[in-house]
């Protein structure tokens, strides 16, 4: 086994003059913050040197819940070496309606933040067409946070996330909030080598979603509810509100085709509470009676929201939801103190991952129950919230269905998706990431490295050149599926030698 000294000289920054992001990638030799209520459990497989590590949380299980990631933002170090937005735009195979606005397809900006011990974590801004917002002003501001981030010193993380809430505050910029966290948080979570959902309380690593039909034309929605029927989704969520005799003649239809099939509504604002009753009585009289109906009035009509609230529960037994009602802590408190709904609907994007703990126990206080739900957006911040909903294990509906709509995936690895089953890995923090992540850091790397020569001009030879281009690509693929390259990292071999179907798998999976 070649020694600590022997690798710390291989990867030093003066002697194969790397570049500053990759200097430190081997996750055996970084520094990880030591959490004392996490105990690290290891051990050696056979014939390898390759350790296998679980983070375990210690506390009651009625703490369980918030104890680790707590704990975390108090204990863990942010110190930021680089941070960076970038817009990405990917096409919706269907178009989606957000209240009076059509969406064609998704408009991102995706946040990287790198640290010093060389860990990075990925967040995502989703940007939904309402009102000014666009991708320019959303990448504006994440390039403003980022500078900033940048500048600043080491801080806890508590301090950081406090400080992304002064320099972005309000609604406006919540989004963006909420996309800084995520990097952050799951930056912090790669540094000690925790997935998520261990983080968020380790309830479950799996999760079953419903599935959105985002179109109100009869054979667009017979269509994709019998392609998701046959993916095996149990619950779809159709989006009504445009022409009440259409929607219940498609609710209908599609009920009629898919009887083991349960419904969500989400009106999206669209129904006056009178028309919202009267699609109730009209689906109840024909045998399509919904489990959940969100949204069906304005967001500020409260006595309209709770008389449809009353007749659903009461008259029809069915649950009624808060999307768009639900604007900040103030609105949530609102309706559950007045008992106005039964579920309330969370958005990362909304609220952040900080604000949807907080209202996770606000809402468990309470008798309601919890909803989440996903915009227009990748795996990676649908990934983030699936990780925090399987791991608190509270969320009685879940709807993170929102990438299967786009036109092509652009995150590798992250959670792994079997029809409407979602399942979260031990990779190291929400486990995904983009493919330009590969070619901006990793290709550089190698290409310093085979050119490099140390201070006193010994050149690498070209098996340890091999050695560490398979190192730095057994990290790529054990972000991606958990696992190491071959389980040899820590041992170095004169003679070792990477084959050509080894090199054609790498770039392949980098073009």
């Amino acid at each position: 086994m070649a020694s600590f000294a022997f690798y710390s000289a291989l990867f030093s920054t003066n002697s194969l003059l790397l570049p500053p992001c990759v200097h430190r990638l081997p996750i055996y030799l970084q520094t990880k913050q030591n959490i004392s209520q996490f105990s690290v459990i290891a051990s050696s497989s056979t014939g390898g040197s390759e350790l296998t590590t679980e983070a375990a949380v210690t506390k009651t299980e009625s703490e369980r819940t918030s104890f680790g990631f707590k704990n975390l933002t108090e204990t863990f170090w942010v110190d930021v070496h680089r941070a960076e937005g970038r817009p990405l735009s990917v096409r919706l195979n269907e178009s989606l309606t957000f209240a009076s606005s059509k969406l064609e397809k998704v408009e991102s900006v995706v946040i990287r933040i790198e640290l010093r011990n060389g860990c990075v974590g990925w967040g995502e801004v989703p940007v939904l067409p309402l009102g000014n917002w666009n991708q320019a002003m959303a990448l504006e501001k994440v390039k403003e946070a980022c500078k900033f981030l940048g500048q600043g010193p080491p801080l806890t993380l508590n301090l950081v996330l406090d400080k992304i809430s002064e320099n972005v505050p309000g609604r406006e910029f919540a989004s963006v909030r909420a996309g800084l966290e995520m990097a952050l948080i799951d930056a912090a979570a790669n540094s000690i080598g925790v997935p998520l959902w261990r983080l968020f309380g380790g309830v479950s690593n799996t999760l079953s979603t419903a599935a959105t039909i985002p179109t109100a034309s009869l054979v667009k929605a017979f269509d994709l509810a019998a392609k998701y029927c046959k993916l095996g989704f149990k619950i779809l969520e159709l989006r009504v509100g445009r022409d009440l005799n259409a929607d219940i003649e498609v609710l209908q239809a599609v009920r009629a085709a898919h009887p083991h099939c349960l419904f969500i509504l989400d009106a999206n604002e669209q129904y006056t509470s009178k028309e919202a009753i009267e699609v109730l009585e009209k689906l109840n009289e024909k045998g399509a009676t919904p489990v959940l109906f969100e949204q069906p009035v304005h967001r500020d009509d409260w006595r309209g929201l709770s008389e449809v609230s009353t007749v659903a529960r009461e008259k029809y037994g069915i649950s009624v939801a808060a999307d768009e009602s639900c604007r900040n802590l103030v609105d949530i408190q609102k309706l559950i103190q007045e008992n106005i709904v039964d579920v309330i609907n969370i958005k990362l994007s909304k609220f952040g991952v900080l604000g949807t703990l907080e209202i996770v126990e606000m809402v468990k206080k309470s008798k309601l129950n919890l909803m989440i739900d996903s915009v227009a957006e990748t795996r990676l911040a649908a990934g983030v919230a699936g990780h925090l909903a399987a791991g608190l294990g509270c969320f009685k509906y879940v709807n993170l269905s929102a990438p299967i709509l786009l036109s092509e995936d652009p995150v590798v690895g992250g959670y792994e998706v079997s029809g409407s089953n979602h399942k979260f890995v031990n990779s190291r923090g929400q486990g995904g990431f983009l493919k330009w992540d590969i070619a901006s850091c990793f290709l550089p790397y190698y290409a310093r490295m085979c050119n490099a020569r140390s201070s006193n001009s010994v050149f690498v030879p070209s098996s340890c050149r091999d050695y560490l281009f398979a190192c730095v690509c057994g990290l790529i693929l054990d972000r991606v599926e958990g696992q190491g390259w071959g389980g040899n990292r820590g041992r170095y071999n004169a003679s070792f030698k990477l084959s050509e179907t080894a090199y054609i798998r790498i770039f392949s999976s980098i073009n």
